[in-house]
């Protein structure tokens, strides 16, 4: 079974050729680490998954969601996937949670249009899904707008948002670069154990590959749009082919360097 099927995908504006022709593949339970730089097109790639990619932007090729096929496929299939098949959680929080909004009633939305609950059954629904982020107090964290929170509760707010509906696939696209080190590795092992529970497929969208190679057991690095290489991360990390690849390589090793306590830095 698969859940992601991405064939020959490209993502041009005007002229230019954003996203090349980049194929992959996710089944039940598989992570895989999408890997480049800025401007790499990994993150655009993994707007086309669930049709948010700007307007004015031509999109070919194939990708087929749990059975849906997103490209050219009308607003209302693309509100259906949404959530009930995919998910995804952004760098910044805030770009998913609405400021003028209670965290509770943010995750009580989707709950409340997908799964149909109300009342009580709702409320227990929503103090789950912050408890099962592991969320301090919350009760309280449901009745707060997003600048009452931290950011690492912010993203856990959306992490629980994305997952209340307990969707197929969760994309997170750079879920964790905003956050400091510590906050980071306590989410990375949140999603790790989430993933697990559920079986999800996951598409974690990175620069660096010392996360990717943390959440993930597969990598395609993108460079100017175009695949590079793919492969089990371990290889990719230990021998990587491409010259582009190694230097992503070195860069994280010098960046675990840079935060080793024992370094002395």
């Amino acid at each position: 079974m698969t859940v992601l099927d991405i064939r020959d995908l490209t993502v041009r504006a005007g002229a230019r050729t954003l996203v090349d022709t980049v194929s992959l593949r996710l089944a039940p339970g598989e992570r895989l680490g999408l890997i480049g730089e800025s401007g790499s097109g990994k993150s655009l790639t993994s707007l086309a998954i669930l049709g948010l990619l700007p307007e004015g932007m031509a999109v070919t090729g194939s990708v087929e969601l749990a059975g849906t096929q997103v490209v050219g496929a009308g607003e209302r299939a693309l509100t259906a996937v949404r959530g009930r098949d995919a998910a995804i959680v952004f760098q910044e929080p805030l770009t998913a949670l609405d400021p003028l909004m209670r965290a509770g009633r943010q995750i009580a939305e989707p709950l409340r249009r997908r799964r149909g609950l109300r009342g009580a059954e709702l409320r227990r629904a929503v103090l789950a899904a912050l408890e099962q982020v592991l969320l301090p107090e919350p009760e309280r964290i449901a009745r707060s707008f997003p600048h009452e929170m931290s950011g690492g509760q912010r993203q856990r707010v959306a992490l629980a948002m994305a997952l209340a509906c307990d969707p197929k696939l969760l994309i997170a696209d750079e879920p964790t670069t905003a956050l400091d080190v510590t906050v980071q590795a306590e989410l990375l092992d949140l999603l790790d154990t989430l993933v697990k529970e559920r079986e999800m497929a996951v598409l974690f969208v990175s620069h660096d590959l010392a996360v990717v190679a943390r959440i993930a057991d597969r990598a395609l690095v993108l460079k100017d749009g175009r695949a590079v290489e793919e492969g089990e991360v371990r290889d990719i990390v230990t021998a990587p082919r491409e010259p582009y690849t190694r230097a992503l390589v070195a860069g994280a090793r010098q960046l675990e360097s840079a935060l080793d306590p024992r370094s002395g830095r």
